[in-house]
């Protein structure tokens, strides 16, 4: 649950960022698509299956990723407030972003930063923040769930 709020929450941000930035809205996940397409992939705005469903798709499973070590966190610690869960999610979502951008060959980068700036790409990591601890609170609310 919180990687699919995560992705979500990201790619929604993403659309947004991209748009005051003066870019198309669905540039950043079609940008996400380069691991398959190479860097002409940012220059796509229109809404397709090569790039934006391929985008979309890695952007998600990327966020499901990245919830794996957030949730193997939040079963060990069992944070017991709000901030708590959230300086942790924003501890996995720097995580991420160290990786992605460190580590990472830049073939297999989420492609953001094809098309948005700095400033815009820590803002998206923040919205992948918000998504992991908001969809943590959403499956802990969930009728079954302890």
């Amino acid at each position: 649950m919180s990687g699919t709020v995560a992705g979500l929450a990201a790619a929604a941000a993403l659309a947004l960022l991209a748009k005051s930035e003066g870019k198309g809205a669905l540039q950043p996940i079609n940008a996400t698509s380069h691991w398959l397409h190479g860097e002409k992939a940012a220059e796509c705005d229109a809404l397709d299956a090569p790039h934006t469903l391929v985008g979309f798709a890695t952007h998600c499973a990327s966020a499901v990723f990245w919830a794996l070590p957030f949730e193997f966190w939040r079963a060990r610690r069992r944070p017991r407030s709000a901030g708590a869960l959230l300086r942790g999610a924003c501890t996995t979502s720097a995580v991420a972003a160290a990786v992605d951008y460190g580590v990472t060959p830049k073939r297999l980068t989420p492609g953001w930063e094809l098309v948005l700036s700095k400033r815009a790409m820590v803002a998206a990591y923040g919205a992948l923040a918000l998504g992991l601890a908001f969809g943590a609170k959403l499956a802990q609310a969930l009728p079954g769930r302890h």
